[in-house]
């Protein structure tokens, strides 16, 4: 996880294409620039960064299901709960639910774990557009691969 440069997924877990879910893991690095402002003496990871973190997985989880068709963007956040405070060098278990995707939007249910205790969870809201819109599948493509989701894609096939 590299907070200041909002890579918040480590490493794609699995992936259930027929289930339509992703598990993700992350590890909160022992320092971050984040931490020196939030908070100094008490460094804890801010909320908007977890969110930032299931809407990673979430967008990762389209991404595979539509096969890269069309790039996410979070659109809205509800009912978003935090449970816990997460500090330097937690372990990270995410997971991602799809409940809906199609006429550009996709929504999801995510939620994070550390040490089997409740961090955070959330339903999210993205809009899709094709990659022919958005210049980014090179980019998207590449984080994709170094955090295993095409690995796990092919193992499907």
């Amino acid at each position: 996880m590299l907070l200041e440069y909002f890579q918040m997924i480590d490493r794609v877990e699995s992936l259930d294409l027929d289930q339509k879910t992703l598990k993700a893991r992350s590890v909160v690095p022992s320092a971050s620039p984040v931490f020196e402002g939030h908070f100094p003496g008490m460094p804890l990871v801010p909320g908007v960064l977890l969110i930032e973190t299931m809407a990673q997985a979430s967008g990762f989880l389209v991404l595979a299901v539509t096969d890269f068709a069309a790039m996410p963007f979070l659109m809205s956040v509800d009912g978003a709960k935090m449970r816990a405070f997460v500090e330097p060098d937690a372990v990270l278990d995410i997971e991602a639910f799809l409940e809906h995707e199609g006429s550009g939007y996709a929504v999801t249910k995510a939620k994070i774990t550390s040490g089997g205790k409740k961090v955070c969870d959330a339903q999210l809201k993205l809009r899709t557009m094709p990659f022919s819109e958005v210049p980014l599948a090179p980019i998207v493509r590449k984080r994709a691969e170094d955090v295993g989701l095409l690995a796990a894609m092919q193992a499907r096939a």
